[in-house]
């Protein structure tokens, strides 16, 4: 795959992506700004009454210390309940997050994690009670209008805001967490999240490019881990200080031990310093749909296999996987696929990436599928009609694939099912499988 030219990724990207694989940045900004607001609230209120105290109105300044007063109650059970109620709808959301895990895999755990709505409700749970406490520190026990400091006048009131908002996302919360034990929705959060990775992706039209002689390698210095995704940005601007190409060795999703050469160098009088190449090679215990072609085929497949198994024995749920596998192949089946050339501003190649092919997808969609299908006809026939549909779709320099994928399955078939009428009522194209 080549690019009509170096498209800059947004520079704040990667930082972005692996912030939202993780679950404690959101509560911490929360406690930032819910402290911030604490602050200008103090001070707001503070303001109210030295111009009372000023106007000499205290009369209208006891009547704010009477609502003050009254609000404290409020504000001393929110405090106090808060945190018992953030335990228990958590407790029960690691419970249907632990059942969703088991029904479809383990990997839909990442939907949970990277969720805004999940984020959102915890940091909003946690700046309420942060804030409620906050809020109980500035009252006075000073019962006199004429000596009073501070009402917490606004700053009640913004509790009682908060609490609103804590219960509206509780709801909203509980309806995404329920939405996750659901197999479409989950199917389509992943073929959602696979179509933002391809509108990513750098293509156009373009042909080989030389890339001169090796002239050397830099190896991976950090832990062992899987590599989520490189600073493509960096890597660029690296190579063209240096005036050499880059080629990243392992592929996206590859797992890679210290000492593993990351990187081929291609001419040049020298190696790049390595100071000039840190911070552009993640890697981490997982893989992550951040630059990751095929992991949203990876997960599809491995929901089909288990509903497949013995075990769980559930062909619906693959046929759901199989739909949105069709709808993926479907889409790319035009794109140029394989190795990515990114360019520096002049036009010149400066890395090249190896991506999944056309023929290695087709491959991660189809090959494992097919092994498990042999006592479901349901599955089987929903496998022919995406076949079926690819082939009217796919060029004539694609259908290679497609084509040996359809022959074998037929094979399979006839090995498993004894019965010839049975045979052939498994071999009917059908999109919904049985309808």
């Amino acid at each position: 795959m080549s690019d009509r030219g170096y498209r800059r990724p947004r520079p704040l990207s990667p930082l972005r992506e692996h912030l939202r694989d993780t679950f404690w940045f959101a509560p911490t900004m929360g406690f930032v700004c819910v402290f911030v607001l604490w602050l200008v609230a103090s001070a707001v209120d503070g303001e109210i009454v030295a111009f009372l105290r000023r106007e000499e109105a205290y009369d209208e300044l006891g009547d704010l210390m009477a609502f003050a007063q009254d609000a404290k109650t409020i504000v001393t059970t929110v405090s106090s309940a808060m945190m018992t109620f953030i335990g228990v709808v958590f407790s029960i959301s690691l419970v249907a997050v632990q059942m969703a895990s088991g029904q479809l895999t383990p990997r839909v755990v990442r939907i949970f994690v990277r969720s805004r709505i999940s984020k959102l409700t915890l940091t909003v749970f946690l700046a309420t009670f942060l804030f409620s406490l906050l809020v109980l520190t500035s009252y006075e026990s000073e019962a006199d209008a004429r000596r009073v400091v501070s009402v917490p006048l606004l700053q009640s009131m913004l509790t009682l805001v908060l609490v609103g908002l804590s219960l509206l996302l509780f709801i909203v919360y509980v309806s995404a967490t329920l939405r996750l034990l659901q197999v479409g929705p989950v199917v389509d959060r992943i073929a959602r999240d696979s179509f933002r990775v391809l509108g990513r992706m750098p293509r156009g039209p373009g042909g080989p490019e030389e890339l001169g002689p090796e002239t050397g390698r830099v190896v991976h210095e950090g832990r062992a881990g899987v590599l989520r995704d490189v600073n493509t940005a960096r890597l660029v601007r690296a190579a063209r200080r240096q005036d050499v190409v880059l080629r990243l060795i392992p592929r996206i999703g590859d797992f890679v031990v210290p000492g593993t050469p990351v990187l081929a160098v291609h001419g040049g009088a020298a190696v790049p310093p390595r100071r000039l190449l840190r911070y552009t090679v993640s890697v981490g215990v997982e893989r992550t749909l951040h630059q990751d072609l095929a992991f949203g085929l990876r997960q599809l497949v491995d929901i089909a296999l288990r509903a497949l198994s013995t075990s769980v024995n559930d062909p619906t749920t693959a046929v759901q996987c199989l739909d949105r596998i069709v709808q993926f192949l479907a889409a790319v089946v035009h794109l140029p696929l394989g190795t990515v050339h990114h360019r520096d501003r002049s036009g010149r190649v400066r890395l090249v990436q190896d991506g999944p092919g056309w023929e290695r997808l087709v491959d991660l969609a189809f090959e494992e599928i097919r092994w498990c299908l042999a006592k479901s006809p349901q599955v089987s026939r929903r496998l022919l009609a995406g076949l079926d549909d690819l082939l009217l779709l796919a060029p004539e320099e694609r259908r290679k694939p497609l084509v040996r994928h359809r022959a074998l399955l037929v094979q399979t078939v006839e090995r498993s099912v004894p019965v010839a009428a049975d045979r052939e009522f498994a071999l009917l194209s059908d999109r919904q499988g049985i309808g």
